[in-house]
């Protein structure tokens, strides 16, 4: 199949483009040119994304069979995407998030209860507020990744790309991706207590006990080149996850001991625990979703066990740690305080 890849060129586009070429496809990629050595042998049509029809011509010439959009942001942006493809591409692949549940607004404190149950099925109930997140998370993502506009949301994006009745589409809706080129580190802050020689890892109770999506980026590419090859998946909507559905508690153990930290991890009482070690929300609505629904119709499975997945990410996070950190994400001073504090409260017990 020729394959127009829009935004493909980076994070996860690296875990799926070597995959597509394995399967002998004809893989052309749209971005801005700032990657300029990403797959030389590859034809490229460099263009702005927030012009996309006015390169209409030069995809009409190109003629794929399906589009894959990893950048789309708003509904504007894929009524443009819809209205630019039609009667050119066969079939448009669109990745969307897991935080179009209303299991997201829930967790974020946007939408007030019931919490909703889980795991998480494609049919779940969807967030009935536009505002995805809090708009100073908002600023923090646009600030790492330029394809977030303030019109940011999933759900119209979702909604437009499944309505058009002349151009199938297909819908992804992705977890925390982490991996190699993770521009949000996710895994760091656990490696650097490592490396920084702490013999305890201390976690606020709440935030421990919690339940979130993840998925490491090969993985994600793997479920992407399932939904971009296999005809079936014209019209669905998957979600894309691994299976374990650890809390933060067992994700933080297994991450450390990937590192190869043999210490404790003590868990603190939410009212005596560091404000830094808490995360904001309703914790307890968990977001963890059923990937059932992609395993079944497409056979999809984890090409990358979850042991050499956590060993590579970190490597990484070694070789590439982060330009900028917030000291106060570090605050061992607090956290050995509490530590102290409770010690005490055992001893005295």
């Amino acid at each position: 199949m020729r394959i127009l890849l829009i935004g493909g060129n980076g994070f996860i586009g690296p875990a799926v483009v070597p995959r597509l070429q394995q399967l002998g496809h004809e893989i052309t990629l749209f971005h801005r040119g700032a990657e300029q050595n990403f797959y030389p042998e590859l034809k490229h049509i460099q263009g702005d994304r927030q012009e996309l029809p006015n390169y209409a011509e030069a995809f009409r010439e190109l003629a794929p069979d399906v589009v894959v959009d990893f950048i789309l942001s708003s509904g504007r942006q894929a009524r443009e995407l819809m209205d630019t493809f039609k009667g050119i591409a066969r079939r448009v692949v669109a990745l969307s998030s897991m935080d179009v549940y209303r299991a997201c607004a829930i967790l974020q404190g946007l939408e007030k209860g019931p919490l909703q149950p889980i795991p998480l099925a494609e049919d779940a109930d969807l967030r009935t507020t536009r505002q995805t997140y809090p708009p100073q998370m908002i600023q923090v993502l646009r600030g790492t990744f330029a394809w977030v506009d303030t019109e940011y949301d999933k759900i119209p994006v979702e909604q437009t790309i499944l309505s058009d009745k002349e151009l199938p589409g297909t819908i992804l809706r992705l977890p925390f991706v982490y991996g190699p080129g993770d521009r949000l580190h996710r895994l760091f802050h656990i490696v650097k207590r490592v490396d920084d020689g702490r013999k305890v890892i201390l976690m606020d109770e709440a935030a421990a006990q919690w339940r979130g999506p993840w998925g490491y980026v090969e993985n994600v590419g793997a479920a992407i080149v399932a939904a971009i090859t296999s005809e079936q998946a014209a019209g669905r909507v998957y979600n894309v996850a691994e299976p374990h559905g650890w809390n933060e508690l067992e994700w933080t153990r297994k991450i450390a001991e990937a590192a190869g930290w043999r210490g404790e991890i003590t868990v603190a009482p939410s009212a005596v625990a560091p404000a830094h070690l808490k995360k904001n929300g309703n914790l307890q609505q968990h977001w963890l979703p059923d990937t059932t629904r992609i395993r079944r119709e497409l056979g999809y499975r984890e090409p990358v066990e979850i042991e050499q997945a956590l060993k590579t990410t970190i490597a990484w996070e070694r070789a590439n740690p982060p330009q900028i950190l917030d000291p106060s994400r570090y605050d061992y001073a607090a956290e050995d305080a509490c530590l102290e504090l409770l010690a005490a409260t055992k001893n005295k017990a």
